[in-house]
């Protein structure tokens, strides 16, 4: 079985977990690539999501062997087998602890970003990773989990050596892996897309899947009666109506094709973005998640869709047919007029960035704003100039070949357009603090251009 990336790894996960759903489950992910998965099973089984951190604690002249791990909330789990052998002194294992310790707060502050974290107790708790080699910090995650107060311990990754199973048999209730190939050396083989999780992609997915759990937790709340009488009932509707939050996958027919989308409007939102994905990438994708989650946080509403069928994306020519794209593009943007009656704007990357220009230089578009991440420009000439809409142009500082393309085009647009460089970020801004740059700026641009004042 090979996985897409980890959000396609996390949905196919997520199908072999829906027996757990009704045992109201926290997912808790594995920093750092445990999380993009954590975060599609989480969604799948409308269940909260956090992030399990754990530090292995290693033997000093032989950090490879554990003799124990730490968690948060002063968990210790050692085995004192490997301690006795070892003929570890105490404050060997004093000084060990204590630096991993610093770190372990360093990386639970760093991800939750202030939040508190998710009580455990009497609960079934769904560890993930995005894969098992050793299976050393899997299984000292799971004993933490159970020293957490987790009643039901459940290890689900998408794939594992064969024999992961019998090593980490005492460490779990359940255990569920999708594929245990025969000839398995490294998890990275069983990916098409197995690129670095950034410290920040981890964030932005932690701090959307708890909006959404706040979100949910504050419908539930509220679904009783706050007053009596026909007035009461009538203001409440009324109420409710304006304040009404939207988050569901949709179906778009656009162009005779039928597209898949994620649909979020928050409260009270006053403009919505579309995103339009480039060339490997979709509506799952990490980067743009992260992004979209900045401007649902600023009050903006997003759409993120796949502009190609999964049979299309088997064929790399169908992600350079702009033409194409953007021809969906616009229809969606119908679609999504239709529903809306709100300013609209487009945020695309790479090739989705030519699709997202080609269709706001249509006769009769109204595309408030545009914003492009390390996109490819060139590829909407020469409808440049017909481009209306204030545009965003951002790329890497070591992007160089894609810092030339966006100079050309900056200099070929009529409109307002501005190029932001962030310095020593590559193509798909893996660098760390990159990413939350291209969503700042991204935020910062569609509240100036696209919201209208009241």
């Amino acid at each position: 079985m090979l996985f897409t990336d980890r959000a396609d790894a996390g949905h196919r996960l997520a199908e072999a977990l829906q027996h757990l759903e009704g045992e109201d489950p926290v997912v808790l992910g594995l920093p750092r690539g445990g999380v993009p998965v954590a975060f599609q099973v989480a969604r799948a089984l409308k269940a909260p999501l956090d992030v399990i951190v754990v530090r292995k604690l290693g033997v000093p002249y032989q950090r490879e062997l554990g003799f124990g791990a730490i968690g948060e909330g002063g968990v210790r789990v050692i085995s004192d087998d490997i301690v006795r052998r070892g003929r570890l002194e105490q404050a060997d294992l004093a000084s060990v602890e204590h630096a991993e310790a610093a770190e372990l707060a360093r990386q639970a502050e760093r991800f939750r970003a202030g939040r508190p974290r998710l009580s455990l107790e009497g609960r079934t708790a769904i560890v993930v990773d995005d894969g098992i080699a050793t299976g050393a910090t899997a299984a000292a995650a799971c004993q933490v989990v159970r020293a957490q107060g987790a009643a039901r311990v459940v290890l689900a990754v998408p794939v594992a050596p064969p024999d992961a199973a019998e090593r980490l048999r005492t460490a779990t209730d359940e255990y569920v892996c999708l594929s245990t190939p025969f000839a398995f050396s490294a998890v990275g083989e069983w990916y098409r897309d197995f690129s670095q999780t950034p410290d920040d992609e981890v964030v932005a997915l932690l701090a959307e899947a708890a909006a959404r759990s706040g979100k949910a937790g504050s419908e539930a709340e509220g679904s009783g009666p706050a007053g009596s009488g026909p007035g009461a009932e009538a203001a409440a509707d009324k109420d409710v109506a304006e304040a009404v939050a939207i988050d569901e996958e949709v179906t778009i027919d656009a162009a005779g094709i039928r597209l898949t989308g994620d649909l979020s409007l928050p409260a009270g939102a006053r403009a919505v973005v579309m995103f339009a994905h480039g060339s490997g990438s979709s509506r799952h994708s990490p980067r743009n998640r992260l992004v979209a989650a900045a401007l649902n946080e600023a009050g903006l509403g997003t759409l993120l869709f796949d502009l190609l069928t999964p049979a299309e994306e088997a064929h790399r020519s169908n992600v350079f047919d702009i033409a194409t794209l953007a021809e969906r593009l616009t229809d969606a943007t119908a679609w999504l007029r239709d529903r809306t009656a709100v300013p609209v704007g487009y945020f695309g990357a790479s090739t989705g960035a030519a699709a997202a220009l080609r269709a706001a230089a249509a006769p009769g578009a109204q595309v408030g704003a545009v914003v492009s991440r390390g996109g490819r420009p060139d590829l909407a000439e020469p409808l440049l100039h017909a481009v209306r809409a204030p545009t965003l142009l951002i790329v890497g500082g070591n992007d160089t070949l894609v810092i030339d393309l966006n100079q050309q085009a900056e200099a070929a647009m009529r409109c307002a357009t501005r190029l932001d460089i962030i310095p020593g970020a590559t193509h798909l801004f893996e660098e760390h603090g990159a990413l939350q740059q291209v969503a700042d700026l991204a935020r910062d641009w569609f509240l100036s251009h696209l919201v209208k004042e009241a």
